[in-house]
């Protein structure tokens, strides 16, 4: 079984970005309910396709796929609800720890989100100085609640 545990922060200022590098990235959700969300990704030149199970603490099942990128087209132009998310996803790593930092794009514009994933829901970790207000059990702030409720949309 994959297990997902991730925890999710607000980031403060952009001198991270002086040691990230990005990549752009578009997504929408094929599905999304209580128990899961189906999602199709393409990053660059790749698609993939994600089945996420409900998220319990900060850990959720995740089943992650490649796709054919013409398959991934088709199915975020036919199949997709609601908003696509698009984002820059930068990478980089702090004390052995890679984070990553979306910076979210068209729709949600003006919002970053740092995650970093974990072995298990106790791991410690030190958190750069950019860290802000953890939102790891927020909803508002998972993907597939961004796609329907746009962050540009919230005030």
């Amino acid at each position: 079984m994959n297990i997902e545990i991730e925890r999710k922060f607000l980031v403060l200022g952009i001198d991270w970005k002086k040691s990230a590098t990005f990549k752009f990235i578009r997504q929408g959700y094929i599905s999304i309910s209580k128990s899961h969300v189906v999602r199709i990704r393409i990053i660059e030149d790749r698609g993939i396709i994600a089945i996420k199970g409900l998220i319990k603490s900060i850990s959720r099942m995740e089943f992650e796929y490649p796709v054919p990128i013409e398959d991934a087209e088709e199915l975020l132009q036919r199949f997709c609800q609601y908003t696509l998310i698009e984002k820059n996803r930068w990478s980089l790593t702090f004390e052995g720890n890679v984070w990553v930092v979306d910076e979210f794009l068209g729709a949600n514009t003006g919002l970053f989100v740092a995650e970093i994933e974990l072995e298990s829901e106790t791991q410690e970790f030190a958190k750069p100085g950019w860290i802000g207000k953890e939102i790891s059990g927020d909803a508002r702030y998972y993907n597939a609640n961004l796609s329907r409720r746009p962050f540009t949309k919230w005030k």
